[in-house]
This record gives C-alpha cells, structure tokens and sequence, in this order.
C-alpha cells in the first residue's frame, strides 16, 4: 500500500499532543495590532486544542506527525 501524502499547509500549521489530540495557534496575531489590547494579544499567542468535529480530518492530513 502507497505511503500518504502529508498536507504540506497542515504539517505547518498543526501538532499532535502526546495524548492524540491536535495542538492549533490563535488566529488574528499577525497583523492590525495596534487596535488589540495587550491582554487579548497575550492570550493570542498560546496554543489550543482543535474543536473535537474538526480532529478526524486534521489528523488525515497529518498522518506521519
């Protein structure tokens, strides 16, 4: 049986948890700073879990990780 392609934007994007679950960023930390208070910014640079209807999926396109 072939080997499956890994998702070249996925395998930059997610992790895994040694528990199985799919380690995520915050969105909006990039740019339009300024209007964004310094608390909301903290928290945006932690990681998340993925919401649980959206693992199945991720974990296709991450399949070696």
């Amino acid at each position: 049986m072939p080997k499956i392609k890994t998702h070249s934007g996925a395998k930059k994007r997610f992790k895994l948890s040694k528990n199985g679950k799919v380690i995520r960023a915050h969105a909006n930390k990039s740019h339009i700073l300024n209007k964004k208070t310094r608390k909301r910014k903290r928290g945006l640079r932690q990681t998340v879990v993925a919401d649980k209807t959206n693992t199945p999926q991720m974990k296709r396109l991450i399949p070696y990780k």
